[in-house]
């Protein structure tokens, strides 16, 4: 078996991450909601009169949502595959992967309501 070394290693990898945007994209709701979510909060993020830490965290604070959501599906789509009857522990992984979400959800909105508070003043 001849690994990917190098160059040859990223470009695997990056098509591999494509691969998982496109499913995501695909399969997911909540995903695709929240894609657009962050083309909004990127749109207004750079019409807001904020400093550039500032446009970081009102983004970065909605792209963590995503990259959450990506992980959570994952973890879902390991937890059917291993099989359809409820588990205890499946149950737990996925309410932990969809806790994650939420806490970012909250995180992002605290964000947002603070830099936002911050420019009306």
């Amino acid at each position: 078996m001849n690994k990917a070394t190098g160059f040859e290693r990223i470009v695997k990898a990056t098509g591999y991450s494509l691969k998982g945007l496109k499913q995501a994209w695909q399969n997911e709701a909540a995903f695709r909601q929240e894609s657009c979510l962050l083309v909004a909060a990127v749109i207004i993020a750079a019409w807001l009169d904020v400093s550039v830490v500032e446009r970081i965290l009102l983004i970065g604070s909605v792209a963590l949502i995503l990259m959450l959501e990506i992980v959570n599906s994952a973890i879902e789509a390991v937890v059917d595959r291993i099989g359809p009857e409820h588990h205890v522990l499946s149950g737990r992984a996925k309410d932990m992967g969809s806790a994650a979400v939420f806490v970012a959800i909250f995180m992002a909105l605290f964000v947002w309501v603070s830099i936002l508070w911050e420019c009306l003043l």
